[in-house]
């Protein structure tokens, strides 16, 4: 196996560092734009158990930046009344955003609490929903879908859009798609995403071994295949080519493997080592296009398939 590096495409600032503002949810838009969400570490509860920066939770409803980077320039957004227990963060069109909480419950009164919340682009909260419990991984497509893919207690709960493993939702919080018995097996949780076009990518897990599932949005359909790494979290397709990674937990380092589709089936080209300028931990890949995006420390990098 070789070993090789990535440059970085961005990183938190000294500035933000010594403001003492921490980099927690990120994603990456449709348009290759990188947004990360900066919280006061005053702000902020963090978990004895839980390295790296997911971690840190916000105890009460706070303030934080949105610091959207693309073509080498930085756009900053403040963001009002984060909620607690924000997990997850997508970019929807018109330079919205969502955060979400990867947990819900129900009310008294039986209904499904709200755990996603849409804000404006000016960073204001202006609806809400319910997305669904126990969120392994989210993301959006290019016309503002939410894909979602959900952990065991979800998926063997009670939430009817939960129970399937994997789904889409808009941005009013309607349920759009889901698989309809239309997977292999019926998954235990999920770990990577990605989009090409307007198809999605999802990685999951089941008993039965581990899948990669392309989604039309458009018809809905699904084609399923066997993920032929396994451990994957990050994952990004172009045409027959993908790239897929693997981390080392909380060290400096991932897996990275080269994969063709040939005959129905991915298979791996290559693999190599990749030095990391900070520690990888939980969520720390999402790809777009062919170009996949991990994150080590406060610091952002790309691979591309």
């Amino acid at each position: 196996m070789t070993v090789g590096e990535l440059p970085v495409v961005w990183s938190l600032s000294p500035e933000d560092a010594r403001a003492g503002r921490r980099a927690l949810w990120w994603s990456v838009g449709p348009g290759g734009e990188l947004a990360v969400l900066l919280v006061r570490e005053r702000d902020l509860s963090r978990s004895p158990h839980v390295k790296g920066w997911v971690g840190w939770s916000v105890a009460a409803p706070c303030d934080g930046v949105l610091v959207v980077f693309s073509d080498g320039t930085e756009r900053r957004v403040p963001a009002t009344g984060i909620p607690e227990w924000t997990g997850h963060l997508a970019l929807l069109p018109g330079s919205r955003f969502l955060l979400a909480s990867g947990r819900t419950r129900r009310d008294r009164e039986g209904n499904w609490e709200r755990n996603a919340v849409v804000y404006s682009s000016g960073g204001h909260a202006v609806s809400s929903f319910c997305i669904g419990d126990d969120i392994d991984y989210l993301l959006a497509d290019r016309d503002g879908g939410i894909w979602t893919a959900y952990g065991d207690e979800g998926i063997y709960g009670d939430h009817p859009e939960t129970v399937p493993g994997l789904a889409r939702w808009d941005a009013c919080g309607v349920h759009t798609w889901s698989p309809g018995g239309r997977l292999p097996v019926w998954p235990l949780g999920g770990s990577a995403g990605a989009t090409e076009g307007a198809a999605a990518w999802l990685a999951w897990y089941s008993h039965q071994g581990a899948f990669l599932s392309r989604v039309d949005p458009a018809t809905g359909d699904v084609t399923s295949y066997r993920n032929p790494l396994k451990g994957t979290d990050g994952i990004a397709v172009r045409g027959t080519r993908a790239v897929l990674t693997r981390r080392f937990h909380h060290r400096p380092a991932v897996e990275l493997s080269r994969a063709e589709l040939v005959d129905d089936t991915w298979e791996i080209t290559a693999r190599e080592k990749l030095r990391l300028p900070g520690p990888v931990v939980l969520r720390c890949a999402q790809g777009r296009d062919g170009v996949l995006w991990l994150r080590a420390g406060d610091s952002w990098l790309q691979a591309e398939a």
